[in-house]
């Protein structure tokens, strides 16, 4: 799977049913473990039923991103 991440934090949506289907032509049934290398940062990760809009999402969800100032003005 191509994955291309930018500088600072990152949303990554992973769809494991669809990823399972079209790499093993088999259904997804569940996630036995998760295993995350030393070499970056998690804040959170969460399994859901469907994808949810940035509206629907409890606000410890959400990535809020720093405001950048224009002090030319």
């Amino acid at each position: 799977m191509p994955l291309r991440l930018e500088a600072n934090w990152n949303n990554i949506y992973f769809n494991v049913a669809d990823f399972t289907k079209r790499a093993y032509g088999t259904n997804f049934v569940e996630v036995l473990r998760v295993q995350i290398h030393a070499n970056c940062r998690i804040r959170r990760i969460y399994f859901c039923d469907r994808l949810y809009s940035d509206e629907e999402l409890p606000a410890e969800f959400k990535l809020y991103l720093p405001v950048q100032i224009n002090r030319n003005s």
